[in-house]
C-alpha cells in the first residue's frame, strides 16, 4: 500500500505528544513524522516522497519546533533505528522475520493465489493487510513482491502436481498427441511437416454457419472426448486457475509447450480440453441453429424465386384467371373448347 501522510489527520494525540516531547529537540520532529505515519499505515515511510510537506508544517507548528531537519536522511539512514524500534513497540508491532516471510508465502499460496489471477500488485496489498493483522511491520516492497511471486509459483506447482498425479499414462499420451500432427492426415503427398498439430485444429475458428463447419466442430468434439479426462478432475480448481491454464495453451505454440515440464504442460492441456469441450458443446448448438436458419432462408428464397418466375411466364396471368373464372361461371355446362379457349386461347391455357 502506498501511503502519503496527509495534513489533516497527522496531528499528534496528547499521549503521542508527550512521547515526542520526551525526545531531544533535534529528533522530535523526525520522531513525530515516523510516529504519525506508522499510526496511519502500520509501516514507516520508504522515501521522502511519501510524506506530504504540509504535514511536516502541521507537526512543526504543533510541536513549536523551529529546527529544520534532513527528512530523507532521517527516514533512510540507520540514525533513527532506535526510534523506529520504540515506535514499533508503542503500537505492539515487530519486524518481519524469515519465519514470518515463509508463513506469509504459505498463507498467500493457500488462501489467495487462486483468486487474484497473477495480479502481483493486489497480492502485495493483501500481504500488507495481513501483516497489519498479525502486528508485523511489512518488509520492503521488493521483498513483498518476491513473496507474492514465490507464493504464486508454489500454488501453480502444487496445482500441476495434483492434476498430473490423477492422469493415467494413456491420458497423458493422448494429451501430448494434441501437440503433434494427426497421423491419419499424413501421407506421401502430405508429409508431417505440412500437417498442423491437432491442437491448432482445436483452436481454429468454426467459420461461417454451414454443414461443413458443423461437421468440423463435431470432429473437434469427438477428438476431445476421445482423450477421456478423469471424472471430477477439476472439481476443486478455481475458474481463474482453469482460465490461466487455458491461456497458456492458447498463446504458446505446440513447439513451445513441449519444452515445459510434464506436470505443467499436461495440466494446461487438460484444462484446455476440459474448457474447450464445454465451449464446443455450446458453440455447436448455436452453429446448428444458425445453419438451420440459413437453410430455411435459402429454401424460402428459392421458392419465392420459382413463384416469381412462374408468375412472369404468362403476361397478365392474374387478369386471365379472373376472366377464366367468370366464363366458367357463366356457362358451367359448356365445353372447354367453346367456353375457355375463346377467352384465353389454347396456347395461353397451355402456358398457364
Amino acid at each position: 500500500m502506498t501511503g502519503k501522510l496527509a495534513a489533516v489527520p497527522c496531528l499528534l494525540t496528547p499521549a503521542e505528544c508527550a512521547l515526542v516531547m520526551d525526545k531531544s529537540r533535534g529528533t522530535r520532529l523526525g520522531f513525530a513524522i515516523l510516529l504519525v505515519f506508522f499510526r496511519e499505515y502500520s509501516r514507516f515511510p520508504r522515501d521522502q516522497a511519501e510524506i506530504d510537506p504540509q504535514s511536516i508544517k502541521s507537526l512543526r507548528k504543533q510541536l513549536k519546533a523551529s529546527i529544520t531537519m534532513d527528512c530523507e536522511a532521517f527516514i533512510t539512514e540507520r540514525t533513527a533505528e532506535r526510534l523506529r524500534a520504540e515506535i514499533r513497540a508503542h503500537f505492539g508491532f515487530r519486524e518481519a522475520s524469515v519465519a514470518d516471510a515463509e508463513n506469509l508465502t504459505s498463507w498467500l499460496r493457500d488462501k489467495l493465489a487462486e483468486q487474484v489471477d497473477s495480479a502481483i500488485e493486489l497480492m502485495i496489498g493483501r500481504l500488507e493487510t495481513r501483516c497489519r493483522e498479525l502486528r508485523i511491520e511489512p518488509p520492503t516492497t521488493e521483498r513483498l513482491e518476491r513473496i507474492a511471486r514465490s507464493a504464486l509459483r508454489a500454488h501453480e506447482e502444487k496445482l500441476h502436481a495434483d492434476i498430473h498425479a490423477r492422469l493415467s499414462a494413456a491420458t497423458c499420451e493422448r494429451l501430448d498427441a494434441l501437440l503433434r500432427p494427426d497421423k491419419s492426415a499424413v501421407s506421401e503427398e502430405t508429409p508431417t511437416s505440412h500437417v498442423p498439430a491437432q491442437l491448432l485444429t482445436l483452436l481454429a475458428s468454426p467459420g461461417k454457419p454451414s454443414l461443413a463447419s458443423l461437421q468440423d466442430e463435431l470432429a473437434k468434439l469427438t477428438l476431445i472426448r476421445s482423450i477421456q479426462l478423469p471424472v471430477n478432475l477439476f472439481d476443486r480448481v478455481s475458474p481463474r486457475d482453469l482460465q490461466r491454464c487455458r491461456r497458456r495453451v492458447s498463446v504458446e505454440s505446440p513447439h513451445e509447450l513441449r519444452r515445459h515440464p510434464d506436470a505443467a504442460r499436461l495440466t494446461w492441456l487438460a484444462a484446455f480440453v476440459y474448457l474447450q469441450a464445454r465451449s464446443l458443446t455450446d458453440g455447436l448448438v448455436d452453429l446448428l441453429i444458425e445453419t438451420i436458419h440459413m437453410i430455411g432462408a435459402r429454401a424460402e428464397r428459392k421458392v419465392e424465386k420459382e413463384l416469381l418466375e412462374d408468375l412472369k411466364h404468362v403476361s397478365g396471368k392474374q387478369n386471365l384467371l379472373f376472366e377464366l373464372a367468370e366464363a366458367a361461371l357463366n356457362k358451367p355446362d359448356g365445353l372447354v373448347r367453346e367456353v375457355v379457349f375463346p377467352v384465353i386461347g389454347k396456347q395461353t391455357s397451355s402456358d398457364n
